[in-house]
């Protein structure tokens, strides 16, 4: 797993470096010569072209510009102001160095000059604005990052791509798009989610010091990013002494007449991740019309009420199902009233794992006036529980229904005050987003995030079902909750990929995704498997 920290967090641990005996001087020369090696690793390269900052950020580069030109490469860095009026005295050490050694530079130079520099040159590099930067870019590097985005050249960023906030993935105008992010001491939330995604390319972490690992891990990272290899312990094992009783049993609770497609394609999900048997109750209205898309599983017919949805008779025979059940998956499509809120209570009181989507959070939070996290005994069990809110079913969760969390690091604060105030290692919360957010009592874990096309109706509601089918199947303990969950979102976005394949980025719709699960699995597990022969 990589350490995800908050940006303050990581100016924290170059403070300890410092007191380690690493200068600040020392990790500014460690910074540039990670970028000049990364650029030198590209194929054919005779021009670069830097463009640097006035702070930090800018020394990497000018650093990053000697060690190049050292190798007999043609650099030129563009700069806003004259080396000598740097605003710190280590990045205008760093640039009076590079001059020095007969490295090129364009102070403040016109649009024109610029764009015929970058067009004539193999590699960009973006050392304008650090992870310190917020707001919007000001002049000239918003132009300079237009003419950044129009080249053509190979783009590497520098810490962060200029114009992108590192701590919320967002930019309010415009940003780098780079090709390649070399990112110091470890990753940061912003570089994973939202805007971040489009402008980061591929991302190389630096570490600068031997010491920088226990100094992460000691500033207590604010999530973990996974890998294939960290999985193995909670993929569920396939043998041949194993029958359709033995892999797990899912019961899927929704549907209703407005919306019957979600539970059809939530129980599709879960038929597909692994298990051996998968029931679908929906309101009786809506049987006819799932039993013609779910021919392969048993579909039930509850009482409904006018509306379509589950009436409150429904209940015995939910809380009957559940008990034969290995887990539950409750609410895709099923309406919020105050009939399938009485479901939702009477399967919260059974011992069966629980995961709840969509209405059943809903539900939740209409019990609870959105403030779950004011009345955790209601969510407190002692079997598994996972809620899987997007951003803003997770607003409504904990009060912020008109604000919801608009990032990666607002989403984890927001689940954690329901995971903190339940306490118990039972409970995991799945803040969907760009970036998912696997969040347990002890730990938050962050995906690989699946491609654009996974942005479509009913994706939610597969996984859902690939959520509850590997509960259904798992023997971890509930320590590994956030893990299993992690696994369940890797897996989604890989099959995601692979129908991508098949129908191209803009033609995937929910089921394609569903469809893939059972490869996606078999592709992470054997790249799990090489991952642990390698080590």
């Amino acid at each position: 797993m990589q350490p995800i920290l908050n940006v303050e967090d990581v100016r924290h641990v170059e403070r300890r470096l410092t007191h380690e005996g690493v200068s600040l001087s020392e990790l500014m020369r460690r910074a540039g010569s990670a970028v000049a090696q990364e650029v030198m690793a590209q194929e054919d390269v005779h021009r670069v072209a830097i463009l640097a900052g006035t702070g930090n950020n800018g020394g990497d580069g000018w650093v990053a510009a000697r060690l190049l030109k050292q190798k007999n490469v043609q650099v030129t860095v563009v700069t806003p102001v004259p080396p000598e009026r740097l605003s710190t005295d280590l990045a205008r050490v760093a640039a009076v160095a590079a001059v020095g050694e007969g490295v090129e530079t364009l102070v403040g130079p016109p649009r024109s000059k610029v764009d015929e520099l970058l067009m004539g040159s193999d590699v960009v590099v973006d050392a304008m604005l650090g992870t310190g930067f917020h707001g919007a870019p000001a002049a000239p590097f918003d132009f300079w990052i237009d003419a950044v985005n129009e080249c053509g050249a190979f783009v590497l960023s520098v810490d962060v791509p200029s114009g992108l906030s590192a701590q919320t993935g967002h930019a309010p105008i415009s940003f780098v798009r780079a090709d390649m992010t070399v990112t110091m001491i470890c990753l940061k939330p912003g570089l994973l989610v939202d805007e971040g995604r489009d402008a980061c390319g591929s991302i190389v972490v630096a570490p600068l010091a031997s010491q920088t690992r226990d100094l992460v891990a000691a500033a207590d990272p604010v999530a973990w990013r996974t890998s294939a290899i960290d999985y193995i312990d909670v993929m569920p094992p396939v043998t041949c002494a194993q029958d359709k009783y033995t892999r797990g049993s899912v019961l899927v609770v929704g549907g209703s007449s407005r919306y019957p497609g979600a539970a059809i394609m939530a129980a599709r999900a879960a038929a597909r991740s692994g298990v051996g048997y998968v029931t679908l109750a929906v309101p009786q209205p809506i049987v006819g019309i799932v039993q013609c898309q779910l021919a392969h599983i048993p579909v039930v017919g509850l009482p409904a009420s006018e509306d379509g949805t589950f009436s409150a008779d429904a209940r015995a025979t939910l809380l009957e199902m559940a008990s034969r059940s290995s887990s539950v998956l409750i609410g895709p499509g099923m309406g919020v009233n105050t009939a399938t809120i009485a479901c939702v209570t009477a399967l919260l009181e059974t011992k069966v794992p629980l995961v709840m989507d969509a209405d059943a959070l809903n539900c939740v939070a209409r019990l609870t006036s959105n403030r779950l996290d004011e009345f955790p005994e209601l969510i407190r069990r002692t079997s598994p529980i996972i809620l899987t809110p997007h951003r803003a079913e997770l607003g409504r969760l904990v009060g912020l229904p008109d604000t919801p969390p608009d990032s990666l690091t607002s989403a984890m604060e927001a689940a954690r005050r329901i995971v903190w105030a339940n306490g118990g290692s039972e409970l995991a919360v799945v803040a969907k987003g760009t970036a998912t957010a696997c969040v347990g009592v002890d730990i938050a874990l962050v995906p690989k995030p699946g491609p654009a096309a996974l942005a479509v109706a009913g994706a939610g509601d597969v996984l859902g079902g690939i959520i509850a089918g590997l509960v259904a199947q798992s023997k971890a303990d509930t320590s590994q909750l956030p893990l299993l969950c992690a696994l369940a979102c890797e897996t989604h976005g890989y099959a995601c990929a692979l129908a991508q394949e098949t129908y191209g980025s803009r033609g995937v719709i929910a089921p394609d995704v569903a469809d893939q699960i059972g490869r996606a699995i078999d592709v992470m597990e054997e790249r799990a498997i090489a991952m642990a022969t390698a080590q």
